[in-house]
């Protein structure tokens, strides 16, 4: 056992109370969420959890191992109560209180960013449990096979493949292509989280998130969802064009940002001015967009075969613009983002990032080809839209603004390479 004596000398009274602050903070971060959920080991327990488990170390590991085996003894007969009762067992509890003594061991030990982040994160994980059951529970079997399987593929395949061009142009680099891949993949089922979570809530909630998903697919489920909405259609339909397209445009830049953020500087400058411009119509037709509600059914984008396809995509772009790039300069590449535009600006993105890594394009032609693949993007919309409708005085106003904010960007990108 180490003495009184022993810890002033390693630790002085400042230390202490550090510790002991840090200790009763997460203990009664825990406990109030477990409070609030009205479970029965509430802000009290978990204090005096954190705070033993601090002492304990200061002690010495014998008397650690001794205050663990309490702590241990309380969650069996809280548990055991709960039994007899016929109550749930409250595992989850029982576990966060484990996890609140090791805590405040770390703290003990000196360590505060570790106890306070990961106190933070299970107080987030706990109070998100409706939420999560929620989520959960609408999940369908398949988009849980995909995302397993998505994760052996990024977790077992990934570490084995070559990370080296294996073609004889030097083209392809395996390792490098999957990752982009595989980011690209998992951002768009964390947006697709949001859009089955939040998606409900309206056709411009739809609009965004469907977006940040897809576009594209986003596009023709919300065209058929406004022609049958009260209102000025048209104006509606405008407002939710450039509310998707508004989100591809930041999931562009955050794909740029990603894999090669220096050239987020050359990309921000026209994005954000079309970006802006749709917002003002947006803002100004906001009176006719409530009351209309309509839901995106997407599918997953973690379907193996939609991965596989999108990576087929992803290469194809990647070395098409490769050899645009070698054979006509910065003008081929670029021409090879506006027609890659039409099939996926997101690959496109993807693929002029990864040219920028390897300098085999500056980083402000990679901007540009973000911007091109993402206008590009937008105009695809138009056919889909008169597909869906089938009104071309609506089809026509989404046309001119689509143009107005296009032809900004195109402008914003010929001020920054004139004065570049």
């Amino acid at each position: 056992m180490v003495s009184s004596d022993s810890v002033d000398a390693q630790f002085s009274p400042v230390d202490i109370s550090i510790k002991l602050a840090i200790a009763i903070g997460i203990g009664m971060l825990v406990g109030l969420e477990r409070e609030w959920s009205q479970k029965d080991l509430g802000t009290r327990t978990f204090t005096i959890v954190a705070i033993a488990g601090a002492l304990s170390i200061l002690a010495g590991p014998p008397i650690a191992y001794i205050t663990f085996a309490g702590v241990l003894l309380i969650v069996l007969l809280t548990a055991l109560h709960n039994v007899r009762e016929g109550r749930p067992v409250e595992a989850t509890t029982s576990a966060a209180v484990i996890l609140t003594f090791v805590l405040g061991i770390l703290i003990g030990q000196g360590q505060h960013y570790t106890p306070v982040a990961a106190a933070i994160l299970m107080t987030l994980l706990l109070s998100l449990k409706p939420a999560l059951t929620h989520f959960a529970g609408g999940l369908l079997v398949t988009e849980v096979r995909s995302a397993v399987s998505l994760g052996l593929l990024a977790f077992v395949i990934y570490p084995v493949l070559p990370n080296r061009r294996v073609d004889p142009w030097g083209l392809l680099n395996p390792r490098e292509a999957w990752l982009i891949i595989v980011v690209i993949a998992a951002l768009g089922f964390v947006n697709y989280v949001l859009l089955k979570s939040y998606g409900s809530r309206g056709l411009n909630y739809s609009a965004i998130l469907g977006g940040l998903v897809n576009s594209t697919a986003a596009i023709v489920e919300l065209a058929g969802s406004i022609k049958n909405q009260p209102g000025d259609i048209a104006t509606l339909a405008v407002t939710v064009d450039l509310l998707t397209v508004v989100a591809m445009f930041v999931r562009n830049l955050i794909i740029l940002a990603i894999f090669a953020p220096p050239a987020v500087v050359s990309a921000a400058g026209p994005m954000i001015v079309m970006i802006l411009a749709a917002a003002v119509y947006i803002w100004g037709g906001r009176k006719n967009q409530q009351g209309n509600d309509g839901i995106v059914q997407l599918s997953s984008p973690l379907s193996l075969a939609k991965v596989f396809q999108f990576g087929f995509i992803f290469v194809t772009i990647e070395i098409a613009g490769s050899l645009g790039q070698r054979y006509f300069g910065h003008l081929g590449f670029l021409l090879v983002s506006l027609i890659g535009g039409l099939v996926s600006s997101a690959s496109t993105v993807g693929a002029a990032a990864t040219l920028a890594m390897h300098q085999s394009i500056d980083m402000q032609t990679a901007g540009f080809a973000t911007v091109l693949t993402s206008m590009t993007s937008a105009l695809s919309n138009l056919p889909l839209i008169q597909h869906e409708i089938r009104k071309w005085a609506i089809t026509r106003r989404v046309l001119i603004f689509s143009c107005v904010i296009v032809g900004l960007g195109i402008l914003t990108m010929a001020l920054m390479h004139a004065f570049r």
